[in-house]
């Protein structure tokens, strides 16, 4: 465990905090580890739950709806429901990139205050949901989660500590909302032209996955030649276009089934 000043996060190697199961009416997970670039994921993937991704050390990037964006240690990247993402950290292997990902889930209902909720859920729903916030506001988030972590460690009784880190998290929420207009963080641009345009691509491709897209309407929508596309998609991406196109749609489509009544 370690906290060398009051900006950082308590952390503990392979350490979680679990409040219920997701068939509950109320469900956190707060999971703190590490990953390297042996664990990469191949593909996108989404959940039906909130999740909150806070890297701890070291830099990664992610990938939300095709796009790339690097994350340096205490930036926020707020993931809702159904958003395709994937984390992707840098070589070499054995490079310890320290992480804190909490998962939430609560009723439909909002215990009977959905307006409200919704209200402190909007900072997950924003074009790009990072945050990287000056230090006076860091400071009093990550106070809150280290109060919900020493929690843990000390309250004996189950439903205490339940109820306990739900009122924290409210207030972590609630404050974030709050701090969510000095968010400064800004998306690096790319030096490289060709990838660029390529993540460009394939964020339309997430965006439009339900329209007809083939490799010729996409070089024209693009202004590039159907063979360089075909190359360098392949190169950046690691698959064919067309394999991208239909592992987006069956992602979607996989949400849609279990989530709504559409068959």
């Amino acid at each position: 465990m370690s906290a060398t000043n009051d900006l950082q996060i308590l952390y503990k190697k392979q350490y979680n905090i679990n409040i219920n199961d997701m068939e509950n009416s109320i469900y956190y997970y707060f999971d703190y580890d590490e990953r390297s670039k042996s664990v990469n994921m191949d593909f996108q993937h989404f959940h039906h739950f909130f999740e909150i991704n806070i890297l701890l050390s070291n830099h990664a990037t992610f990938f939300i709806e095709g796009l790339p964006y690097s994350i340096q240690p205490n930036d926020f990247v707020l993931l809702a429901p159904s958003l395709l993402h994937k984390s992707e950290y840098p070589a070499p292997h054995n490079s310890s990139n320290k992480r804190l990902v909490i998962n939430f889930l609560y009723p439909e209902d909002f215990f009977g205050q959905k307006e409200a909720y919704d209200e402190l859920l909007k900072p997950f729903y924003t074009p790009v949901p990072i945050y990287r916030f000056p230090a006076e506001h860091q400071r009093v988030l990550n106070s809150i989660l280290n109060r919900i972590f020493t929690l843990s460690q000390k309250e004996s009784s189950s439903a205490v500590m339940q109820l306990a880190i739900h009122s924290l998290f409210t207030e972590f929420l609630y404050l974030f909302r709050q701090f969510s207009d000095q968010n400064t963080y800004v998306q690096e641009v790319r030096n490289n032209d060709a990838s660029s345009k390529i993540f460009a691509i394939t964020n339309y491709i997430h965006n439009h996955y339900s329209e007809e897209l083939t490799l010729n309407n996409l070089a024209k929508t693009f202004y590039i030649s159907p063979y360089h596309l075909s190359h360098q998609f392949k190169k950046v991406t690691g698959f064919t276009l067309t394999q991208y196109i239909q592992i987006t749609r069956i992602r979607n489509i996989q949400y849609l089934l279990i989530h709504t009544n559409r068959k």
